[in-house]
């Protein structure tokens, strides 16, 4: 678990790129600029860790665009202490930027190869979410809910209720929602049935999968 000159020096650079592209919460792109992206990837995609692409990992999965990641947790407005819930583990990058940035975070994945996978290698990196929960994200996580903010790492064909329901008043649910191309939504809780709903342009996520089982 090697973290070279050379790694933070090419984490620089893709902090430069995605601040190029518009990111300004200097908080995310400090965590961006700390985070080892390459260790969450197999080795032998070593060069494209610090590319602005997306990946593939196991079972079929994604590690997101450093970009999207950075989009997505820029629009939650993180604070020191939120509650976090998040919807797709995958490998545990978007994970580690969360509890960067001192959110506790509970984060739910269906595929159980990544679960446990994300499981162990997350807390070797020093990242230590509240829960990690093999599971389905579709219902959310009742018995720790509100949440100050919820973020879904895939692409959604609908948004799920209870997500919405799980939200504290003020939080926000950042969901791309869209079957092949999805629009990256978000989702303010303004009162006990109201929210207010605002789009941010399209994005390409792995679907997100219902529980089946």
């Amino acid at each position: 678990m090697k973290d070279t000159f050379k790694h933070q020096g090419l984490r620089q650079q893709l902090v430069n790129i995605i601040k190029n592209k518009g990111i300004t919460d200097n908080a995310v792109l400090k965590a961006i600029g700390k985070i080892p992206r390459h260790l969450f990837m197999d080795s032998s995609f070593l060069d494209h860790a610090y590319q602005d692409k997306a990946f593939p990992i196991a079972a079929n999965q994604t590690i997101s665009q450093p970009y999207t990641v950075a989009f997505q947790t820029e629009l939650l407005q993180i604070k020191k202490g939120d509650k976090i819930l998040e919807i797709g583990t995958g490998s545990g990058y978007q994970t580690a930027v969360l509890c960067e940035l001192g959110a506790k975070v509970y984060s739910i994945e269906r595929q159980n190869e990544l679960f446990k996978k994300t499981s162990k290698f997350l807390p070797k990196l020093g990242y230590r979410a509240k829960k990690l929960i093999f599971g389905d994200g579709y219902i959310g996580l009742e018995e720790e809910a509100p949440f100050d903010g919820i973020i879904v790492t895939a692409g959604a064909p609908f948004v799920p209720k209870p997500l919405l329901s799980q939200l504290k008043i003020g939080g926000r649910l950042v969901i791309p929602v869209g079957d092949d191309v999805q629009v990256m939504t978000m989702f303010t809780r303004k009162g006990p049935k109201s929210f207010e709903q605002e789009e941010f342009g399209e994005f390409r996520f792995v679907p997100l999968l219902e529980d089946k089982n």
